[in-house]
């Protein structure tokens, strides 16, 4: 008679049981929400912008600065101000992106910090640094750039400087508060006797301290007299031919005149100056 397979039943029940427990699972698992899918750009966290007049503090020389948003304004010369000098015209519209300027003026402890010397007249620490020329500058931002990780620091163009200093291009003539000029705004006119401690008078609308007085600032640009006759332009910087480099602002000891915001100074950049100083920029 034929053999009886032991356990052939058992094999055969096993393989219904496991055929049934796939198809459960299969279903079980076509009904449950997959996980969602991951990727770089679901990662990347969005940080929101800077608002104007947001203050950033550099963590090495402990410089704050203020956010100044982007914008187009007029430059030079226009119905705002009087007394104006002809490399303040034409007026030109001008567009700027976003950048960072100082809070105020490089001090004196500022710079020490990084060049380990003092050239200023007017001693202390949280007096503007001063008698700097424009190579001097330059130098200390080499140093502090190879210093920091991931910020370029800069000097302010010439046409950023006037944007800030008329709290964002406003139709003043100066950059104070309010901007118009008297003796308890701004550091000008020899009142003081020298430059005081940064800050030492109120800001500008933007937050800007001695944007008007105090000391008188390098800009990044190149003079030309003609710096403003090719009309409307997007963040331009005067980089023709030419043997002196802008400084703004007014100082101490500077008349009404020449401490208005858009009046303009030149000198050598290889020659400190006394009461030159100058604040420092950077993009966003």
């Amino acid at each position: 008679r034929a053999e009886t397979c032991r356990g052939c039943d058992v094999f055969a029940l096993n393989e219904k049981v496991g055929a049934l427990v796939a198809e459960i699972t299969a279903a079980d698992l076509g009904r449950q929400t997959p996980p969602p899918a991951t990727s770089v750009a679901a990662a990347t966290v969005r940080l929101p912008s800077p608002e104007m007049g947001q203050i950033w503090r550099e963590p090495i020389t402990g410089m704050e600065f203020v956010f100044v948003a982007g914008g187009s304004y007029e430059q030079g010369c226009g119905s705002w101000t009087s007394d104006c000098d002809q490399d303040e015209k034409p007026v030109r519209k001008v567009r700027l992106s976003p950048f960072w300027l100082g809070r105020t003026e490089v001090t004196q402890g500022q710079w020490r910090g990084i060049m380990r010397s003092n050239p200023s007249r007017f001693q202390g620490n949280d007096r503007p640094v001063e008698q700097v020329s424009w190579d001097d500058a330059q130098e200390f931002l080499r140093r502090l750039n190879a210093r920091s990780r991931g910020v370029t620091f800069r000097l302010p163009s010439e046409p950023e400087w006037e944007y800030a200093c008329r709290a964002g291009g406003k139709p003043v003539a100066y950059g104070t508060d309010s901007g118009s000029l008297a003796r308890f705004k701004a550091n000008f006119g020899r009142y003081e006797g020298g430059p005081t401690p940064v800050g030492n008078f109120p800001p500008n609308g933007l937050g800007l301290h001695d944007m008007t007085g105090n000391v008188l600032e390098w800009t990044v640009d190149v003079y030309s007299e003609k710096a403003y006759a090719g009309g409307s332009a997007r963040d331009p910087v005067y980089a023709g031919s030419g043997a002196n480099r802008v400084f703004r602002g007014g100082g101490w000891y500077s008349r009404p005149r020449r401490a208005r915001c858009s009046d303009r100074h030149r000198y050598a950049p290889a020659n400190p100056y006394g009461d030159i100083g100058f604040r420092l920029a950077k993009a966003p």
